[in-house]
């Protein structure tokens, strides 16, 4: 497992610009706003019924967009935390496995890039229907419906829906310690942290749209 983790930590990543959105040779695979994707088969009048349902107000989107600042220095540190997070986990290294039962470490790399991206993107708080369609290619992503073949990767096809939903708490829950790095009061940092906890548990109930039954999301 220290082998693995130090691959995590010892691979060259190309770094994106914070405040801009790098093209598809910059991140490979990153196709937001891309014409091509599928339209979204939930709408923005859905998506405005979830945030008030997840008490997200356009409070939490200023707190967002303020925490954007503070996370992109911090960017590669914040993934180091959860790949490492992955790493210590084998249920969850797992669905980065290749063919022949080892990380795959090109795949890795290419879903580490786009992460960094999706930290951003989510800052941005950009609520928008290419938003709202690169959240059903995430999601189309994890499940077996299109999992791998963005990135011609050969291990395991499907994400359980499980995961997905649990590990909104570790992604939301590690990333307070980075928002405290800037010169806020606890008190707006724990604004931006709640913020965040309401978005990435968004984002998490639209990925969820491939595993249920149709007319059940």
């Amino acid at each position: 497992m220290l082998k693995v983790l130090a691959v995590f930590s010892t691979l060259l990543w190309t770094q994106v610009q914070a405040n801009e959105r790098p093209d598809s040779e910059a991140l490979p695979g990153y196709d937001y706003g891309d014409r091509q994707l599928t339209k979204a088969p939930y709408s923005l009048a859905d998506l405005e019924a979830l945030k008030t349902t997840v008490l997200f107000s356009a409070d939490d989107e200023r707190w967002l967009r303020e925490s954007k600042a503070v996370l992109a220095p911090q960017a590669e540190q914040i993934l180091d935390t959860w790949y490492g997070f992955v790493g210590a986990n084998p249920h969850l290294l797992y669905y980065f496995h290749n063919a022949g039962g080892q990380p795959d470490t090109e795949y890795l790399g290419r879903v580490r890039s786009r992460f960094i991206q999706w930290v951003y993107d989510t800052a941005d708080a950009n609520y928008d229907q290419d938003w709202l369609n690169y959240q059903y290619e995430i999601a189309r992503r994890h499940h077996r419906v299109g999992k791998n073949r963005t990135d011609g990767a050969t291990g395991p096809d499907h994400i359980p829906m499980s995961l997905v939903v649990a590990l909104v708490y570790p992604v939301t829950a590690t990333l307070k310690p980075f928002l405290a790095n800037g010169d806020h009061t606890p008190e707006e940092v724990d604004a931006m942290h709640q913020a965040w906890t309401k978005s990435v548990l968004l984002q998490a109930i639209l990925w969820s749209h491939p595993y249920v039954i149709e007319g059940d999301f």
